[in-house]
């Protein structure tokens, strides 16, 4: 095989004379580039990511639609490549590229299967909604190709993605739905014995035992041996959650003879992640058995593996929680659980900024350079092309910000409308207020991103039924702070002025608010907007910790907080400004919630969502390529 980057500078040679001669780039040349991406798939190693990056650019680079079948594949292979090799963010742009490129060239099943794998890289770096939209616009063409495989692929990944946002019940309705289309097509049967093994994982989360058990047991005796590693690494996972399961019901001595079954293939699999995750089960049996010195030394050592390997850390925490506490040692549980709550919320932060960095990157915007020698039209013209780039980028980052702040929030709110709500309700309370037209629509995009910062708070925090302790609550408390350093280092005004309303939303009037401790008029306007429609918003809508309250107990509290927590003339023309909206629109909820339905991901949801019931009653046929990534 010829080096790589003389396979870049030839294809760059070859697009110059092509350019040049107004001629099409020949095939042989873009299959080149096509097959040695994939021979770097195949050997999967990382030493060659500069070359594959280079050949890629070049990909995207050629004009228009010339080859365009080889190069989405090409395109796909390089995004599975830094997948593989374990550099999701840059498998990003490529499955992106994919994606438009089989768009414009009308390659409909090329087109559906970008999007799955550009569905998949979302996800699994934490673009929780971004892996949405994609995965309803793939499975609106896996309908219209009527693809039977290619939906049942859509369905498993897609609960994935909604497994990692913890949304299990809607997660185990997409791996039935893949259940159901799989029925009696043996092509099928991988993905289904995926789908079964995954609704046992949501079932643990459940603390649903008898049919997680039931699952994990049938997608284990319906397991082919495996000969890949790869095979192998799903089959250890899936004994993984078999053995979880069953220690959840004491039954250990089964959870033993699974163990030994995810030890020997572990050990064929040489897959770090294999072994860790055997080496979990095993010293959990070993606990939950009686062996607590012995598990307990076997996990501490796999944590020091878990370190290094970062993708399995959480996992390899949430594991020494749970032997700590069986072993009657809850002191050094707490200390587990405190780094697992602080490893969840780094990784989720450096998610969040590494997809705003790629989104930007992806957009590309310039400034307009305005020389010396410019007549003053020219520079007029100039000066309001800047203002259109500087709307557009603005637009679209904020559109980028919703998408990431619509996943955190989706895990206590299950509509996903909360935010744009409190958005519309705090432009309405600033349009009381006096704040101009202008002013009300900063507010209103700025207050929607109020809660970004949950992007870092644990689920077991978050989702927590019942009172905070200390240390959890100076966790949630966090999420001020998280938000704002999101939103931080932006010289747009509404991105200053959402930075502000994360940092300060839950400061008090009266000083006792977090995170500055800032009182009366010394915390923001646009901050105190926020804080009465937020809190209105949540104390009128269901939340893990508590039912909906009636809209009148809702506004009494409200009342009775006048001055304390709200500035009290905001508050005054907050209660008349609802009072009017009731007689107004009656239902506050559909008024309010009417902007919710701009947003791309509500819209792909709700796309999804029709689809789910459409197919849950029917039945479908046909078949496609395979992608199915398992946890």
């Amino acid at each position: 095989m010829a080096p790589t980057r003389s396979a870049a500078r030839e294809l760059e040679e070859a697009l110059a004379r092509a350019t040049a001669s107004h001629s099409t780039l020949g095939t042989d040349v873009v299959q080149n580039a096509a097959d040695i991406i994939k021979a770097h798939l195949k050997a999967g190693s990382s030493n060659a990511s500069d070359e594959v990056s280079d050949l890629l650019r070049c990909l995207r680079e050629i004009p228009g639609t010339d080859n365009a079948s080889i190069r989405v594949d090409a395109l796909i292979d390089g995004a599975h490549f830094f997948f593989v090799t374990g550099q999701p963010y840059l498998s990003i742009e490529p499955a992106r590229s994919a994606v438009v490129l089989a768009k414009q060239a009308n390659l409909r099943p090329l087109q559906r299967k970008a999007l799955t794998v550009f569905g998949v890289m979302s996800a699994d770096t934490g673009n929780i909604a971004q892996a949405v939209e994609a995965y309803s616009d793939a499975l609106e063409l896996a309908e219209f190709l009527d693809d039977r495989q290619a939906k049942v692929v859509v369905w498993v990944n897609l609960g994935v993605a909604l497994f990692n946002c913890a949304q299990y019940r809607d997660a185990v309705m997409c791996f039935e739905t893949a259940i159901q289309l799989s029925e009696g097509r043996s092509e099928l049967s991988a993905f289904r014995i995926s789908a079964l093994s995954n609704i046992a994982l949501c079932s643990l989360h459940l603390e649903d035992y008898a049919r997680g058990l039931k699952a994990a047991e049938t997608a284990v005796s319906e397991s082919k041996e495996p000969v890949s590693a790869a095979d192998k690494l799903a089959r250890v996972l899936r004994e993984n959650n078999y053995v979880r399961l069953l220690l959840e019901v004491n039954n250990v001595e089964r959870a033993k003879e699974r163990c030994a079954i995810a030890k020997k293939y572990a050990s064929e699999s040489h897959s770090a992640r294999a072994e860790i995750a055997a080496a979990l089960a095993e010293g959990l049996c070993e606990v939950q058995s009686g062996k607590a010195d012995v598990g307990l030394s076997r996990l501490n050592s796999t944590l020091e593996r878990a370190r290094v390997m970062r993708s399995m850390l959480r996992d390899t925490l949430a594991a020494l929680v749970k032997a700590y506490e069986m072993a009657g040692q809850p002191q050094r549980a707490l200390l587990y659980l405190r780094e697992m709550m602080e490893a969840t919320r780094s990784a989720q932060q450096e998610s969040a900024l590494k997809h705003l960095k790629l989104h930007l990157d992806h957009l590309g915007i310039e400034g307009v350079e305005t020389a010396l020698g410019q007549s003053n039209l020219q520079r007029r013209e100039a000066a309001l092309k800047g203002q259109v780039a500087e709307q557009e980028l603005f637009r679209s980052r904020i559109e980028m910000l919703e998408r990431l702040a619509v996943t955190a929030e989706l895990r206590d709110d299950s509509t996903g409308e909360h935010s744009y709500r409190v958005g519309k309700l705090a432009a309405l309370l600033a349009a009381e207020y006096g704040c101009d037209d202008g002013t009300c629509f900063m507010i209103e995009l700025a207050a929607r991103l109020h809660d970004i910062g949950k992007i870092g708070v644990p689920d077991a925090i978050l989702l927590k039924p019942d009172k905070l302790n200390d240390a959890e609550r100076a966790v949630m408390r966090s999420h001020t702070t998280v938000g704002a350093e999101l939103l931080s280092k932006s010289n747009i005004p509404q991105m200053q002025m959402a930075e502000e309303i994360a940092r300060h939303h839950h400061e008090w009037w009266d000083g006792t608010g977090y995170p500055g401790n800032l009182s009366g008029t010394g915390i923001p306007i646009a901050s105190r907007i926020t804080a009465l429609a937020d809190v209105f918003d949540a104390l009128t809508h269901k939340r893990p910790y508590k039912e909906a309250w009636p809209l009148e107990r809702a506004l009494n509290e409200i009342a009775q907080l006048q001055g304390k927590q709200f500035d009290p003339h905001l508050t005054g023309l907050f209660l008349e400004l609802i009072g009017r909206l009731k007689t107004e629109y009656g239902d506050l909820d559909s008024f309010l919630g009417q902007a919710a339905q701009s947003s791309p991901f509500l819209q792909a949801r709700s796309k999804i969502w029709d689809t789910l019931r459409k197919t849950r009653d029917s039945d479908g046929s046909g078949a496609d390529s395979r992608l199915d990534l398992q946890r």
